[in-house]
């Protein structure tokens, strides 16, 4: 049984998987805030599966990356967790970067997650959480490159916090959990910022797929269900696409 591991900024989301199931093909998973992360070896004990193997992306610092360590140790205590990185090129992903190495290892991940969904297809891969990055692989399967903006609550946040008078509207730039986003030109100064901010990511994102002239549009990251709805091209969400990408590479002889 393998582990893989999303160390994200904000979140740590897992899933455990056999070693010869598809990509996607997860027997358990679930996903923890940085706050909550002593409680995973709770839950993958919980699954009652062990992993004998561990692949990680790690974007949220070694701190994090310790302190997940430590949860599978006192699971599985002879089981270390692999650094999943950016690499020149695997699982059938060739790796544009000028210095493939300094490529986040999500962003790598969810580009190969994006290619094991659209092989042999142009496709846009957004992922909208903490931040917000928008990649391009093409239809040869090389990743061109993208973009990183501030992702949707912290568009909204660093606008509330630097510009007098403003109202702070919630953490993924809602009113609450539950509230039905604005849309186009608002009557209230909340709602305003909402839009815009909502109208900037799905801006570029709708830019990205124009530019690439891309035949399929990915969503995934927390943020994704609150940005999907103001797009005007055609989507798919996909939740865990980083973890999809990892389970890929994993696959991969590469």
């Amino acid at each position: 049984m393998q582990l893989l591991i999303d160390a994200g900024n904000t979140r740590i989301k897992w899933a455990l998987a056999a070693f010869d199931a598809a990509a996607g093909d997860w027997v358990a998973s679930g996903a923890v805030a940085h706050a909550d992360i002593d409680s995973l070896a709770g839950a993958w004990r919980d699954s009652g599966l062990l992993p004998t193997r561990a692949l990680m992306s790690n974007v949220a610092g070694a701190a994090v990356a310790a302190r997940v360590a430590a949860q599978l140790a006192q699971l599985a205590p002879g089981v270390s967790i692999a650094a999943f990185t950016s690499t020149q090129a695997r699982a059938g992903l060739v790796n544009g970067y000028r210095d493939p190495h300094q490529l986040g290892s999500d962003r790598f991940a969810a580009a190969i997650g994006a290619r094991t969904v659209y092989p042999g297809r142009a496709v846009i891969v957004a992922t909208c959480g903490t931040a917000t990055t928008v990649d391009a692989i093409d239809a040869g399967g090389r990743f061109i490159g993208g973009m990183i903006l501030p992702g949707l609550g912290l568009m909204a946040s660093s606008l509330a916090r630097n510009t007098a008078q403003l109202p702070q509207v919630g953490e993924k730039g809602e009113k609450s959990e539950n509230a039905a986003l604005p849309a186009g030109f608002a009557d209230n100064t909340d709602d305003a910022i909402v839009a815009g901010c909502v109208a900037a990511q799905a801006g570029a994102i709708e830019r990205a797929v124009a530019q690439l002239q891309a035949e399929h549009c990915l969503l995934s990251g927390g943020a994704a269900r609150f940005v999907a709805p103001a797009l005007r091209v055609p989507h798919r969400l996909i939740d865990n696409i980083v973890l999809l990408g990892l389970h890929a590479a994993s696959l991969s002889k590469e």
